[in-house]
């Protein structure tokens, strides 16, 4: 008798998703690559041992796809041809629906432990919401720049503090203007956020000194995480001129653990929302499938009450994922596997009922820097996060009917205090 799953109606992880991550249980440490389908992981590494991979319809790639299978991590099997890790998708799609895999695959997910799912080598954040940038300018004492417009901004993250969820935070420590004057002063950052992101995982690399085509981007992306982009406002605002966001932003990088990969994603397929006259190189061929209807949601946990802050979509973005990459690479710098690329905050401008937008991906917009804090039921304010904070990012496809077709999982971190024990796994 083999393993035949039943999927709950509110598991994300659906036979039409499939993700790829990476596990350990306590009988077994090693870190593995599994699948995720309902309430249960599936361990790849037990399937290729089987045997199961065998009549995988991509002979020509079988004796590497075996061994990238066994590997702690999922850079070797990303690195695979498209064809090749679609072959694996169908055939455990296939195996799971008429309930083929074996018995000892199957591990219940409240049982594992997951890991980052790739060794990140580099790791972007990208700056391309229009609504963000629009509601962050006047705060920041100035205007939308006009280069903004022109192509995708980014800065170069810390990829070490790149930690899986779920995962614990320290609130760190910088340089900060006191309040009230421009005196200096180091200490603990009293303005901690989060930021509503998505993350993308790279497969194909571009070699160093060659560049890419914006309609070849979905040749080179393995899939899509949730990302919270934790960052200390105070410290931010200290050191942004003249070069940027630095140590106030690599304190802590929360992603989901389970990669969407672009087969699952692909009826998700859409059109940007911003209709824009872009450069050549960051031109599609075919506009309408050149970003993901992708839902996005936060909820803070507090106090033992949960509260949502916001929601949103990936199609929001001015500039979009496959724009992001191109532009990157066209600088001849190299890409490599397992690359991981932020997509910035990604906010929209829904407006409610009550005149207010519901749409903003961070605190500093949406509290307008505290000064307007957030209420909810029972006298709650949320200006900036409190330790013990717990920030829950949540994303979801769904088709016509607006059913829910496949989930992304959480991707929750909790804020602790300077000095708080932590123990994230990470591949560092």
């Amino acid at each position: 008798m083999g393993f035949k799953p039943v999927v709950p109606e509110s598991s994300p992880f659906t036979l039409q998703n499939i993700p790829f991550g990476v596990v350990s249980t306590q009988q077994d440490p090693s870190p593995r690559c599994a699948t995720a389908i309902g309430e249960h992981a599936v361990d790849l590494r037990t399937l290729s041992k089987a045997g199961f991979f065998n009549d995988t319809e991509v002979t020509e790639a079988l004796s590497q796809l075996i061994e990238t299978l066994r590997q702690a991590n999922l850079n070797v099997f990303a690195a695979l041809p498209s064809k090749t890790r679609t072959a694996v998708r169908e055939q455990l799609i296939s195996a799971l629906k008429d309930g083929s895999l074996p018995e000892e695959s199957a591990l219940k997910l409240s049982e594992v432990q997951s890991h980052l799912p790739v060794n990140i080598p580099d790791y972007t954040d990208f700056f391309c919401s229009l609504e963000h940038c629009q509601n962050c300018a006047p705060m920041s004492g100035g205007k939308i720049p006009e280069n903004f417009f022109n192509s995708p901004s980014a800065y170069n993250g810390r990829a070490s503090s790149v930690i899986p969820s779920p995962s614990l935070v320290r609130r760190p420590r910088g340089v900060y203007w006191k309040p009230g004057n421009k005196e200096a002063e180091y200490g603990v950052s009293k303005l901690v956020d989060f930021e509503l992101e998505m993350g993308y995982v790279v497969s194909k690399p571009v070699p160093y000194g060659e560049t890419m085509k914006v309609d070849d981007a979905p040749e080179h992306i393995f899939g899509f995480v949730l990302l919270n982009d934790w960052s200390s406002r105070d410290i931010q605002i200290h050191e942004m001129p003249p070069l940027g966001p630095f140590n106030s932003k690599s304190f802590g990088t929360t992603i989901s653990p389970w990669i969407i990969t672009l087969d699952a994603l692909d009826a998700f397929r859409t059109a940007p929302k911003h209709k824009t006259n872009p450069l050549e190189h960051l031109r599609f061929a075919d506009f309408n499938r050149g970003t993901f209807d992708i839902k996005l949601a936060v909820h803070l946990e507090r106090d033992g009450q949960r509260h949502k802050l916001c929601t949103s979509n990936l199609s929001y973005l001015y500039w979009t994922p496959f724009q992001q990459l191109t532009h990157h690479a066209s600088a001849n710098c190299g890409i490599r596997t397992g690359d991981t690329m932020g997509t910035g905050t990604i906010s929209g401008d829904g407006v409610g009922e009550d005149g207010k937008k519901y749409e903003l991906g961070c605190l500093f917009e949406a509290t307008q820097h505290a000064t307007k804090p957030l209420k909810f039921e029972g006298g709650v304010e949320v200006g900036y996060l409190r330790d013990g904070d717990s920030v829950v990012l949540s994303a979801w496809c769904e088709d016509a009917s607006g059913n829910q077709v496949l989930g992304f999982g959480e991707c929750r971190g909790q804020l602790v205090g300077p000095n708080a024990p932590i123990k994230n796994v990470t591949n560092y």
